[in-house]
């Protein structure tokens, strides 16, 4: 499998040189220069073979013979180590429960997978890897956790000020090692595109081998399709449907992007819903053709907050820039924050579930989406993208005591012993690189 720049399709390098390098020198995501089928047999007998079996045979297309099958094995083993539950809430509603992982976020998925590629290349390649990653929130944690004393290895994770919550921040800013944060001046957007320029800047590319833990980094995208085979294996063990819909939280729009990419595998999805928060930039774009992001709102469903999502171009790309062929399969609503907390209120109160602020917004989307397809009866599911204890102080005052904290998980990040190491920098491309070339390589 090679794969090609989004700005050129002729510029094909292997799955090994998208990882190290995250994005094209021509500044454009990477793309699989074809998708792999499935067989029929396969997917509709998923109920019997596990999950690790699963995960094989949907990744190893994309790797080839750049990682030996028994590490590709061991990484899988090492990533999916913890469960991946899927409950009713009410008729053909549904939960893909993703945050049972270390951090308590989907992203631990995508994480954990790239941390074990990128320690298998550093030590091929007999040199150290620095890792540059923005967040809007659980980014920044799950990284930081999948790569915290990888040998070989430095993370730099970039966050904008006051735009993640405190149990994220602490994720980020207590652990140290080679785990270096960077709380700067600006919003999410800055963070991007200042870590977008570094991988293009050619006196930082002579000083560092540098790539993406972000959704952009191949490495890090491509894994989240295994929880959507998850959710079909469970399901059809429950009700053999014949196809499902999904609806995502969605900030970046890689994890929804990663569901295309298992539907195109063969796996049988009718429809995505893109659950979006205030910022709009994608439910607007469907309805005007108009792609026009506008400045960050902030939110209390941050990890969300992110006015122009690098992975659209991707999702932009599998339907061949065509809006008809789009609009077939997706659809995408926004919901204020009044409407987050409500039905968080609302869910909790009538079937005893509770939300986070970004799993409310994907139950709001597949609510919506349903109200105006009522002839839908097929099960249908959002994906519960994080622990509710992670935003604590946006849930309901009356649910908050009753958030219970997975000790074994958080009970490090909630110690207010914990000093924050973290260096404050402004959204000046410049001083971030500056600040890069004057500090020692550890």
């Amino acid at each position: 499998m090679l794969y090609h720049s989004l700005k050129n399709y002729q510029n094909l390098v292997s799955f090994e040189d998208a990882v190290l390098t995250g994005l094209s020198p021509d500044g454009g995501l990477y793309m699989p220069e074809c998708i792999p089928k499935l067989e029929h047999k396969f997917i509709h007998q998923l109920s019997i073979y596990d999950i690790y079996t699963i995960a094989m045979f949907v990744i190893k297309p994309y790797i080839g013979k750049y990682i030996p099958e028994k590490f590709i094995d061991d990484i899988i083993h090492d990533t999916l180590n913890f469960p991946f539950p899927l409950k009713k809430i009410h008729d053909n509603i549904h939960v893909l429960e993703l945050f049972h992982g270390p951090t308590l976020a989907f992203k631990d998925v995508g994480a954990k997978f790239m941390a074990g590629c990128l320690s298998f290349f550093s030590d091929k390649l007999g040199k150290s890897i620095t890792v540059l990653v923005a967040t809007s929130g659980d980014t920044g944690g799950a990284v930081a956790k999948g790569f915290h004393q990888k040998p070989g290895i430095e993370v730099i994770i970039l966050y904008p000020y006051n735009g993640i919550s405190p149990i994220q921040e602490k994720q980020i800013t207590s652990l140290g090692d080679n785990i270096l944060a960077l709380e700067i001046d600006g919003d999410f957007d800055d963070c991007q595109n200042m870590v977008k320029h570094a991988f293009l800047d050619k006196e930082l590319k002579k000083k560092y081998t540098l790539t993406s833990a972000n959704s952009i980094n191949v490495g890090r995208w491509l894994p989240q399709m295994f929880y959507y085979f998850i959710a079909y294996k469970k399901m059809i063990v429950e009700k053999n449907p014949s196809e499902l819909i999904f609806s995502v939280p969605s900030g970046n729009f890689g994890n929804i992007c990663a569901g295309m990419m298992a539907n195109r595998m063969g796996l049988p999805i009718k429809f995505f819903i893109a659950s979006t928060n205030s910022n709009d930039t994608i439910p607007r774009f469907l309805k005007s053709e108009k792609y026009h992001p506008i400045s960050v709102k902030k939110t209390i469903s941050n990890a969300m907050d992110i006015s122009d999502p690098s992975n659209f171009s991707r999702i932009w790309h599998l339907y061949q820039k065509n809006m008809f062929q789009l609009r077939k399969k997706l659809n995408s609503y926004k919901f204020t924050d009044e409407e987050t907390l409500s039905i968080i209120k609302m869910i909790w109160k009538k079937y005893k579930y509770m939300l986070d602020p970004h799993g409310a917004i994907g139950y709001l989307g597949l609510r919506q989406y349903l109200q105006e397809n009522k002839n839908f009866s097929d099960p249908s599911i959002f994906l519960e993208t994080a622990h509710p204890i992670k935003f604590l102080n946006h849930m309901p005052a009356f649910l908050q005591k009753k958030i219970v904290p997975p000790s074994q998980k958080i009970e490090t990040f909630l110690n207010t012993k914990n000093k924050n190491k973290k260096i404050s920098l402004s959204n000046d491309f410049n001083i971030f690189k500056t600040w890069l070339l004057d500090r020692s390589i550890k």
